[in-house]
């Protein structure tokens, strides 16, 4: 495990980059100061670039908020989120795993209904009445979590299976770290509901980010600021791995994530205070 001050020290190594949003580039509600401008510098490279998201919104709703945020649409080749692989899997779940028109319990934030965009399902409110809840988001900064228990205790009672497509267990939001998807589906399945996480550090979005960039054996470095997520998912998967020092990790010093990583198991590579090229 190596400190480095800025990216431009091993970017030449690589082939691409897998690049997560919030913690990285975003804190939750805003751009860290000049990550814009080095995800530009790095996009400088002509190398490709994914931004690898736990978001259950589809690719380009958070391709979107970047643009809107001052981000760049040159300096990254997609976003490809946790919700897109998510939909890519329901179409091939409805009418095989699920009726021909299941009845969905979609949990979403700012009224993002994306993962089901184009599909025939019928939307229901009730938990245990679904055929698949979809718990996309965490609205934990205003549902406290035995509101979600009590919610979801039912469904689980009767093992309705549900897709997680956002498996972090922490939520950066305005107000600080809140619990976020990840963990509300660890609940979910502590009271006997069958769970599925769609997302890092789980395989199918490594496998398709991979596909996606359409190289040979790349040299890949996966940038995130999770050791259990970013960090786990890109050394399963092959790669090598940077942390940042911001997102759940903001005010950590080299060593003390040093031995975060050791006491986890999970080393990674390089380790940034900030993304910054």
């Amino acid at each position: 495990m190596r400190e480095i001050a800025c990216l431009s020290e091993v970017a030449s190594n690589f082939d691409a980059f897998f690049i997560d949003q919030f913690g990285v580039l975003l804190d939750g509600e805003k751009p860290y100061q000049g990550a814009a401008e080095a995800l530009t510098a790095l996009s400088d490279l002509g190398k490709p670039i994914i931004l690898l998201s736990n978001s259950g919104k589809r690719g380009e709703a958070n391709a979107h908020r970047l643009l809107q945020l001052g981000f760049a649409r040159s300096s990254f080749q997609e976003v490809l989120s946790s919700g897109e692989v998510a939909h890519t899997q329901l179409i091939s779940a409805i009418g095989m795993d699920l009726p021909t028109k299941p009845k969905i319990w979609l949990h979403a934030r700012d009224g993002d209904f994306s993962a089901i965009d184009g599909l025939s399902v019928e939307l229901v409110e009730i938990p245990q009445t679904a055929d698949l809840l979809l718990l996309t988001a965490s609205n934990s900064d205003t549902i406290e979590m035995e509101e979600y228990i009590h919610l979801l205790k039912p469904a689980a009672q009767l093992n309705i299976p549900c897709w997680c497509t956002n498996p972090d267990t922490i939520m950066l939001t305005g107000q600080g770290p809140k619990p976020g998807a990840g963990r509300i589906a660890q609940e979910y399945a502590a009271m006997g509901g069958s769970i599925t996480f769609i997302g890092k550090p789980y395989a199918a979005i490594y496998q398709e980010a991979a596909r996606r960039i359409g190289l040979e054996n790349p040299r890949v470095l996966c940038i995130g600021d999770s050791i259990e997520h970013d960090i786990a998912g890109g050394s399963a998967a092959g790669h090598m791995s940077c942390l940042v020092g911001t997102g759940v990790h903001a005010g950590s010093t080299f060593e003390a994530l040093s031995i975060l990583a050791e006491q986890a198991g999970i080393p990674f590579d390089y380790c940034l205070p900030k993304f910054k090229f």
